[in-house]
């Protein structure tokens, strides 16, 4: 019996096939943002079973659980693990078109050489099999890199974070290069004044030194800067709603930064001029040190707040937002490129709506002798399919330039997502 996905899954012609087969296949992994944890690279964790591998912390698939009418108990509950996973089964079948569908299997094929299909019938079996193989070395969280054929993995770190675990794993000798990526998001998180208080005295902490104003406030993120930059970042990735760049002073950012570390709430055009002044600030950071800035915008996060009260951000309660960010974009980008300050940028919009008018856009800033200086980045989140990732081919193959992209990557918590290159 032929296997759901063989060799030649989605590729249709010959000429496909030997592009893949004898070209792509062979290439080395460079997944230059994703989200896995560095402490499990540095300890090379061993995972305890299939569901702590799969579904810790993969929102994805707790999306489907839940629309399957799955319990949460068997989700983020305290359910056994092996209960879990067999809710994931019984889910699977349901999935037909979901890219969580074709992910799984591929998962399964290439990390555990399992062709079955998964449901609730084959679940305690391939449970079974995974498990027993998962006991073997080379399906520790370093073996699962090596058999992917890894090369660079970048991950998304805060400006607090002590980068201890990328210096422990290069100085450990490991043969991929684990970097950090500069995520400065909660340093511009004004609009909750109790946790961004929090969030100023751990940096102050990690930076050992004090915040009392916003120029104190640059220069503690300029070191920190200096410092990713000495662990061997070169990118930066902010993850916004929306672009922003509005007019303002230094004195009115001064005084909305007391403000806020006061405790007082600010309103909707302090938080938007606050905003302004950081990112332009991140992007003159960025282009000083040589770095690509990436931008990840468009989605409503957190949108049910019961369930974010109980189980914290990034739970699968997500979706697709539509601001209408052109205006901004382009005053973003033009001011940092008239200052000479306008880094190589990578920007990926979550609302496929707005992929005309990212192809479009890219195209006004673009300058020799980088080649594709500006990059329309991959189907990210919900696009990250293949309709999505066929859209925006399809939009920058005819707006721009398609053999200039800079590629895939796998935005991901999991080390059994490589597949998704595929």
């Amino acid at each position: 019996m032929k296997a759901f996905m063989d060799k030649y899954f989605l590729l249709q012609s010959p000429t496909a096939q030997a592009l893949y087969h004898n070209h792509a296949a062979h290439l080395p992994i460079i997944d230059y943002h994703c989200h896995l944890n560095p402490k499990e690279v540095a300890e090379d964790h061993r995972f305890s079973n299939i569901t702590e591998l799969w579904l810790g912390g993969d929102h994805y698939k707790w999306r489907a659980m839940r629309s399957n009418g799955v319990d949460e108990k068997y989700i983020t509950g305290d359910a056994s693990d092996w209960e879990k996973f067999q809710k994931w089964a019984e889910t699977m079948p349901y999935c037909m078109r979901n890219p969580l569908y074709h992910w799984t299997h591929l998962e399964l094929r290439t990390a555990f050489g399992i062709d079955k299909l998964l449901n609730a019938a084959t679940a305690r079996e391939i449970y079974d099999e995974c498990n027993e193989k998962l006991q073997s070395p080379e399906f520790s969280a370093r073996g699962l890199m090596r058999r992917y054929n890894v090369k660079v993995v970048c991950t998304t770190d805060d400006p607090a974070d002590t980068l201890e675990h990328h210096i422990a794993t290069k100085a450990s000798g490991f043969e991929v290069k684990v970097l950090p990526t500069w995520r400065p998001d909660k340093a511009m998180a004004i609009d909750n004044p109790t946790s961004y208080r929090a969030y100023i005295e751990a940096l102050e902490a990690t930076a050992k030194q004090d915040i009392r104003t916003y120029t104190d406030l640059l220069d503690v993120l300029q070191k920190r800067h200096d410092f990713f930059a000495s662990v061997g970042c070169r990118l930066s990735d902010h993850g916004v709603n929306e672009f922003y760049a509005d007019e303002f002073t230094e004195a009115e950012v001064n005084a909305i930064f007391r403000k806020v570390m006061d405790g007082q709430m600010p309103t909707a055009e302090e938080v938007g001029k606050f905003r302004s002044a950081l990112m332009l600030e991140g992007g003159r950071m960025d282009a000083k040190a040589g770095w690509a800035q990436q931008f990840h915008y468009g989605p409503m996060r957190n949108n049910n707040s019961k369930m974010f009260k109980r189980l914290g951000p990034d739970a699968g309660y997500d979706s697709i937002g539509t601001w209408n960010t052109s205006e901004s974009l382009s005053r973003f980008l033009d001011k940092l490129d008239s200052e000479g300050n306008l880094a190589k940028t990578i920007l990926y919009p979550i609302n496929p709506s707005d992929n005309e008018m990212i192809a479009t856009m890219i195209g006004n800033f673009q300058e020799g002798p980088v080649p594709g200086k500006i990059q329309m980045g991959s189907g990210w989140w919900f696009n990250d399919q293949l309709d999505g990732m066929e859209r925006q081919m399809n939009c920058l193959s005819v707006l721009g330039l398609l053999s200039r992209f800079v590629g895939m990557l796998t935005d991901s918590r999991s080390f059994l997502s490589y597949p998704r290159h595929e």
